[in-house]
Order: C-alpha cells, then sequence, then structure tokens
C-alpha cells in the first residue's frame, strides 16, 4: 500500500521510494506462459514515449538542411543517429528493471553529494531547454495554422498542463495511447506527402543507396551530418527511459526482470525504428521538394511551410507539414513533463504536485520565448530554437556517461551488467556523440562571436 504526504516521495509498504509513484506496476503483464505477442503487446509502450524525442521540433531543422542541400546523401547519417539512440535506450531500460531505480535516483545514490547537486541542476536546465524547444515548436505551427501571433501561440502552449494532468489521472496506457496517436498523426501527414503526392516522386533506389554508401565528399555536409548527430539524443530521454519501464508489472524476480530487459529491448528497436523512418521522411520530403531548386538553402521550419505548397504545387502540403509539427510538439511536451518530474524526485527525494512542476518549467521556459518573438518575432523564435539545441548538447555528457558507466558496473547491476560487446558500443556511442555535441557547441558559439 502506498503512502504520501506532501512535500515527500510516495513510498510503498516495502519502505522504497520508486519512480513515479503514482504509475509504478500499474500496467498489468500477463503470464510469460501467455505467449510472445500478449508479453509483447503488455511491455510494449514505454518507447513510444522515447521516441517522440527523436522526431522532435529540436530535430526538424536538421532534416530540412540536409534534404533540401544534399537530397538522399545524408540518409545514412539518420539510420546511424537512430542505431546510436537504440544502443543508449536499450541501456536505459537496463538500467531501470536491473536496479528498480531511474538515471536520475542512481545519480543520487551512487555518486557522492558534491555531485550530485551540479548533476541536479544540469539536467533542470536540459529540461527547461527542451520545454522551450517544445513550446516553439508547437507554437509555430499554431501560427502557421491558424495565424496566432507568435507571441500568443507561445502563451497558448502554456495551457497543455491541463491535457498532461488530465491524461495523468487517467493512468500510464492512456499517456502511451494518446502519445501513439500523435506519432502515427505526424506518419500518416508524411505519408500522405511522399506516397500519395505525385509532386514528391521518391527515388527508392537511390534512397537505399545512400544508406549503404556512406559520403561526406560534398562542402558542407560534414557539419550537417554532425548536427543531425549531435541533436539525436536527448538528455531527458535517458531519466525517462529508465523510470517508465517499471510501470510494468513483471515479477521483481532475476527470471521477471530478464523477461523486461529482453521485451523492452524489442520495444525500444520497433520504436525507434519509427523514430528512424519518420526522420528520414522529413529529409525525403525536404529532398523532393528543395533539392535543386533555389530554395536549397531553406532557412528554418516556417520557410519550409511557406515553400511546400507553392514548390510542390498541391494545397494540402504545407497543412499536413504544420499539422505534424504540431503534434510533435504536443507529443514532445507530454514525454518532457515526465521526464521533468523524474528528474527532481530522483535527484532531491522530494515530490511536488505535478501541476506545479508543470507550470513553473513551463513558464521558466515561455517567458523568454515571448519577450525574444516580442522584439525580434519569428527570426528571433528560429534563433531560440537553436539556443535551446546548444544547451541540450551541453547538458548531453551528465546524462551519458554517468548511464554506461552504472550499466557497466556489476556491482550496481548484478547478473544484469551490459555484455563486453554492449559495454564497448555504449561507450564508443558516447565517445562519438560528445565530442560532436562538443564540437557542434564550439562551432555554434564561434558563429555568435563572428
Amino acid at each position: 500500500m502506498k503512502t504520501e504526504t506532501a512535500g515527500s516521495p510516495s513510498r510503498d509498504s516495502d519502505g522504497e521510494n520508486h519512480s513515479l509513484p503514482e504509475s509504478y506496476q500499474t500496467v498489468a503483464v500477463p503470464h510469460a506462459k501467455a505467449g510472445f505477442w500478449r508479453q509483447w503487446m503488455a511491455f510494449s509502450g514505454p518507447a513510444i514515449l522515447i521516441s517522440v524525442g527523436y522526431m522532435d521540433p529540436g530535430n526538424w531543422g536538421t532534416d530540412l538542411a540536409g534534404g533540401a542541400r544534399f537530397k538522399y546523401g545524408l540518409l545514412w547519417v539518420v539510420a546511424l543517429a537512430s542505431f546510436m539512440a537504440v544502443i543508449l535506450q536499450v541501456i536505459s531500460a537496463r538500467l531501470g528493471v536491473a536496479t528498480g531505480k531511474d538515471l536520475a535516483q542512481c545519480s543520487r545514490d551512487f555518486y557522492p553529494r558534491w555531485m550530485r547537486w551540479p548533476n541536479w541542476i544540469t539536467m533542470e536546465i536540459a529540461v527547461i531547454a527542451t520545454d522551450l524547444a517544445e513550446s516553439l515548436g508547437s507554437a509555430v505551427a499554431l501560427n502557421l495554422l491558424f495565424n496566432i501571433p507568435i507571441s500568443w501561440a507561445i502563451v497558448i502552449t502554456a495551457f497543455d498542463v491541463v491535457l498532461l494532468l488530465s491524461l495523468q489521472g487517467m493512468g500510464m496506457r492512456m499517456i502511451e495511447a494518446v502519445v501513439g496517436v500523435f506519432v502515427l498523426t505526424i506518419g500518416v501527414c508524411y505519408g500522405i506527402e511522399i506516397f500519395v503526392l505525385p509532386q514528391t516522386q521518391p527515388v527508392f533506389t537511390e534512397m537505399a543507396g545512400a544508406i549503404v554508401r556512406p559520403d561526406l565528399r560534398q562542402a558542407g555536409m560534414m557539419v550537417v551530418a554532425i548536427g543531425m548527430i549531435g541533436a539525436t539524443v536527448m538528455p531527458h530521454n535517458l531519466y525517462l527511459h529508465s523510470s517508465i519501464v517499471q510501470t510494468r508489472a513483471y515479477p521483481r524476480t532475476d527470471r521477471g526482470r530478464a523477461s523486461a530487459i529482453r521485451y523492452a529491448t524489442v520495444d525500444s528497436t520497433v520504436s525507434l525504428m519509427l523514430a528512424f523512418f519518420i526522420n528520414a521522411s522529413i529529409l525525403i520530403l525536404s529532398a523532393a521538394s528543395f533539392y535543386g531548386t533555389q530554395y536549397a538553402y531553406v532557412a528554418d521550419i516556417s520557410d519550409a511551410y511557406q515553400l511546400l505548397t507553392p514548390v510542390l504545387g498541391a494545397g494540402m502540403a504545407s497543412t499536413f507539414f504544420a499539422v505534424a509539427l504540431l503534434a510533435s510538439g504536443q507529443n514532445s511536451t507530454l514525454t518532457g513533463t515526465l521526464a521533468g518530474q523524474i528528474v527532481m524526485e530522483g535527484f532531491l527525494n522530494l515530490r511536488f504536485p505535478g501541476w506545479l512542476r508543470r507550470l513553473v518549467t513551463r513558464l521558466i521556459a515561455i517567458i523568454p520565448a515571448v519577450i525574444v518573438t516580442a522584439i525580434y518575432g519569428g527570426r528571433g523564435t528560429g534563433e531560440l530554437l537553436v539556443l535551446s539545441q546548444v544547451i541540450l548538447s551541453l547538458q548531453l555528457s551528465f546524462a551519458v556517461v554517468p548511464l554506461v558507466m552504472f550499466t557497466s558496473d556489476k556491482a550496481k547491476m548484478g547478473r544484469f551488467v551490459n555484455p563486453l560487446w554492449l559495454s564497448i558500443l555504449a561507450w564508443t556511442v558516447t565517445a562519438v556523440i560528445v565530442a560532436l555535441n562538443g564540437y557542434l557547441l564550439t562551432q555554434t558559439v564561434i558563429g555568435w562571436i563572428m
């Protein structure tokens, strides 16, 4: 039985503090004899929440630029980034199942106190930066669809707290279902634009060749490729995944944990492959619309929206694009909020009302956004979106390095420690992502100075 007091973490009768206590072990799992498909359906869901972090508004700019400037030439980068994401999300889920703690709780318990506070502060900054990108993406979509002034559109996004609180009261499965519908909406919009509109006409043999034959020979390819990979892993996703896998009521035994890890791996792989197809679709649509035209250097999301209809000659092309953007922003809002709750509760061992946590985070994010857009308009929105991605790049190592360290430590993971091959892959992915994010951050700062 759970007991809870204001300002304190929720506890079960075993005396342990659990991540997202209101959702802990709330999703029933059938007996192992029920068969693969019934088991998989019960375990599927957490990774679909994770996948939205790989198709959020912050990723759209690099995908649009890659397609417009190099056609299908950087599709292999999208595939590589997705592979890196699968590795990190698999070990994130592994951490949550094996230890019974999320990444924030592990950082609190395994690190000395002097490291806990700086790590928590950096992650709070990352959550706010993520929230900024999400609110800007949704606001741009509202502006494009309904011609609402961008400043007012940003204010409107603050009220999605009501949606989140309503969904949380209905349970984790409802949140997963709503996010799944948003992901399906994005997929359908891009499916129509690529496969139904006759003006796009993607060349599938050329796309397949681009995926299997890496190429960075064209001028400017390296910079865009680094941007794609550097924007791949969102720090909050690693905290989120290690928590929400614990919503499944699997037996807390070695056999039950092994089964949970197996199905979480399948769930992560399938969901992140879906994210790959959506990111690839953004690049393909950009390639079909802008490559080889005077719009090859399309500046940002708003430019792409304005140009899709006249370039393709299809009246609904821009609308589908904006609807997908709105779904992406709302999706990321839901998952980002859950991650913020996990970070605060995990590091500080304190619990605050969900509406208060959500409102404070969103206000911190939208106040500078409203001020900048009121002064500089749409151009300021684009620059804020870039700034949010730079901040996330700076914070990434504070999440990735502890994750790989903990999951490679047998004393913490027991029999579920990463096998050697997985540790090598995880450390390689970590080194590549941290190095590329550092390079991207440096180049962005130099660009601002110059």
